[in-house]
């Protein structure tokens, strides 16, 4: 094998980043909510725009992946090989 790997698809990359980072935010909106009440919240935060409880669950949940799916990117953009960065010149030595 070389030791160049070629690029991968935008599919593979995107799945990379969006399918953890969906459990991600599934198990957090899971925890999250065992303790605080998506009703108490919004009266707290916004008490006048009528959101319902499962509105408050899918809100988060979205906050949640966004979240999530950010702080893979980043990761993926961190752990990018510096030689795909790095141009040789050519005609020095």
């Amino acid at each position: 094998m070389s030791s160049e790997m070629a690029p991968r698809s935008m599919t593979q990359r995107l799945g990379a980043i969006l399918w953890p980072s969906f459990f991600s935010a599934a198990v957090s909106t899971m925890v999250f909510f065992v303790f605080v009440d998506p009703l108490v919240l919004r009266d707290i935060t916004f008490p006048e725009i009528d959101i319902s409880r499962h509105g408050g669950y899918t809100i988060a949940f979205f906050m949640f992946w966004m979240a999530t799916a950010a702080a893979s990117t980043f990761t993926w953009l961190l752990l990018r090989p510096i030689e795909r960065f790095n141009v040789k010149k050519q005609g020095r030595s």
